[in-house]
């Protein structure tokens, strides 16, 4: 296990097994009342230059639930705002806490904040990545599915964050990937590339209803994120085709399994049939943010 999680492609599939099975049997233990006390006296600061519900909620929980506390900061409120650098802080925060956590515009942040700080740092995410999100979404396809090689995973929306650190983990435990977003909005071509160096299948159309062809985890965003919002009437027309819903799920498996790591746009990249429906898993993958984080922690300040 590295020092730092900056993403999904930082660690292997061995240490992405240990933290699953580190994520089920914290889960188990919380649904029978057991806690731990393994963090007692450890801090985690947590910068947020984005607004945030799961990321935070989870964070803390995970926190104070392994004995431990969280500090909120967010980029306003903090010397960050004033101008103060992140080399400046990585270097205090250092001094004070025990690990990092950003949620941050940039993923250049965080390669600083690794740079200058001597303890863990987090990406709970940056415009490239979102490998928190992944590692809840591979424990939800686990406990659906049983397995990981041989699915068929399509990602149908954005070629966004979330989308680059889903080609990561396919790529590292045996999924077939298929992207299905419209001209421009592709995912990294340098995230591709390192998906395939990996051995990983990646195949990337415009077409919606050709990528969820006989899919078992249909994957989805927001079609306009934090920061896009001057382009929200473009986004709108160019993603209209690429909506979740009833139609599209006919083309995937009959047990497909739908995710989306929220808040979701019921209407807009997917209708409240699905995400309500039968075929969603989205409030257990919410949910296992929670576990696969506490697992996380554990790993790096154990």
């Amino acid at each position: 296990m590295p020092s730092h999680l900056l993403s999904i492609a930082d660690i292997s599939y061995t240490d992405i097994i240990s933290l699953l099975d580190t994520a089920s049997d914290l889960k188990g233990k919380r649904t029978r009342g057991k806690a731990s006390a393994s963090l007692k006296n450890k801090t985690l600061g947590m910068l947020f230059e984005k607004s945030s519900t799961r990321t935070r909620i989870s964070f803390e929980v995970a926190m104070t639930e392994l004995g431990g506390h969280a500090i909120y900061l967010n980029y306003r409120d903090s010397q960050i705002g004033r101008g103060e650098s992140i080399a400046d802080t990585a270097r205090v925060m250092s001094r004070y806490v025990h690990a990092i956590m950003g949620r941050v515009y940039k993923h250049e942040t965080l390669t600083e904040l690794v740079k200058y700080a001597t303890v863990p740092v987090i990406n709970g995410l940056s415009d490239l990545e979102h490998p928190c999100q992944l590692l809840a979404d591979l424990l939800t396809i686990r406990e659906y599915k049983g397995k990981f090689k041989g699915l068929n995973f399509s990602w149908i929306g954005d070629g966004n964050n979330v989308c680059n650190s889903a080609i990561l983990a396919c790529a590292l435990t045996g999924m077939k990937m298929t992207v299905a977003c419209p001209e421009g909005y592709e995912p990294n071509h340098e995230i591709v590339a390192k998906a395939k160096q990996l051995g990983g299948v990646v195949n990337v159309t415009h077409d919606p209803m050709k990528a969820a062809k006989k899919a078992d985890i249909i994957s989805t965003d927001v079609w306009v994120s934090m920061g896009d919002e001057e382009e929200y009437d473009q986004r709108l027309r160019d993603f209209k085709p690429y909506q979740i819903n009833s139609k599209l799920l006919e083309q995937a498996k009959h047990d497909v399994m739908v995710l989306h790591c929220l808040p979701a746009h019921r209407g807009e990249e997917i209708t409240a049939e699905v995400v309500d429906g039968p075929n969603s898993a989205v409030f257990d993958q919410a949910e296992n943010r929670l576990h696969v984080q506490k697992a996380l922690l554990l790993k790096l300040l154990s």
